[in-house]
C-alpha cells in the first residue's frame, strides 16, 4: 500500500471517528514507526536460539484448520511450537502495561481486543496441536531462552534434556 493511500485511509478513519486525531506530528510519526515484527527483544531471542543451534521460521503465516490465520514471531514447524514475544503496552502486561490517558475511548477497547485475540489464537493453536509460548518483552533473555528450550525439549524428547539439534 502506498503512503498516499494509507494516509487517505487514516484521514477517512479519523473523519468517521474510528481513529483519534494525533496530538501532534511527532506523536503520529512515533506511532507509525512502531514495528509489528523484528522488535529488539524478538531479535535477541532469535539470535540466542540460533546460537544454540535451533533453526526456525520467523513471521510464518499459519492457516489453521478452523479458519484462524496467525503469524507467530518464531515458529518451529516440525515440532509445532509457536513463540510470541508480546509488547507490554500492546498486550496489556499485568506488570508493565498501563492504561492510556489520552484517547482512552480508543485505546482501552483496542488493548482489550488485543488480549482477547491473543486468547483466541492460543486456543486455536492448541486445538490444532501446537504448543504456544508467550513471552513478555521485559523478560530477561536467559529466562526467555530457557522457557523456549524447555518446551522444545519437552516436545522433542518428552524431557528437559539439553538440545541435540
Amino acid at each position: 500500500m502506498s503512503d498516499k493511500s494509507s494516509g487517505d485511509d487514516r484521514d477517512s478513519a479519523r473523519a468517521s471517528g474510528l481513529h483519534p486525531t494525533p496530538l501532534n506530528a511527532g506523536r503520529s510519526r512515533n506511532m507509525r514507526a512502531i514495528r509489528r515484527a523484528d522488535t529488539k527483544p524478538e531479535i535477541a531471542l532469535r539470535k540466542a536460539l540460533f546460537g544454540l543451534g535451533y533453526r526456525y521460521r520467523k513471521d510464518l503465516l499459519l492457516r489453521l484448520p478452523n479458519g484462524v490465520r496467525v503469524k507467530p514471531d518464531i515458529v518451529f514447524t516440525a515440532r509445532k511450537v509457536a513463540i510470541f514475544v508480546d509488547g507490554c503496552f500492546w498486550h496489556a502486561c499485568p506488570t508493565h502495561g498501563r492504561q492510556p490517558t489520552t484517547n482512552e475511548w480508543y485505546w482501552t477497547p483496542k488493548l482489550h481486543r488485543n488480549v482477547q485475540r491473543d486468547r483466541r489464537v492460543n486456543d486455536a493453536l492448541t486445538v490444532a496441536g501446537w504448543h504456544v509460548v508467550r513471552l513478555w518483552e521485559h523478560e530477561e533473555l536467559s529466562a526467555a531462552v530457557d522457557s523456549v528450550v524447555g518446551v522444545l525439549n519437552h516436545v522433542e524428547h518428552g524431557s528437559d534434556d539439553s538440545p541435540t539439534d
